[in-house]
């Protein structure tokens, strides 16, 4: 199943974000299972979230990847959605 992770960054938390980055994309190579991701970003062009799109067994693996992601437990994100995702076009 595909799951559409939905994280948005605390506010003022950019240095967080880029001093973890390089874990987070770790973790992205890692798992194997990220289909596609990249940062959500605010008026200015600025980083303030991620798209995550996982090809994985169920929904709670999808919350156990996003509950082990870097960002996560760096404290980055305010709110982390998880919701199942259908691909009809791309």
């Amino acid at each position: 199943m595909r799951v559409a992770l939905i994280c948005i960054d605390k506010p003022g938390q950019l240095e967080v974000r880029k001093a973890n980055r390089e874990a987070h994309l770790a973790h992205i190579a890692a798992s194997g299972v990220v289909e596609m991701a990249g940062p959500f970003l605010d008026a200015e062009g600025g980083m303030c979230g991620s798209l995550v799109v996982l090809e994985v067994a169920d929904l709670q693996a999808a919350k156990d990847w996003a509950a082990a992601d870097p960002y996560a437990r760096a404290g980055l994100f305010g709110s982390v959605d998880c919701r199942e995702w259908k691909k009809v076009i791309g």
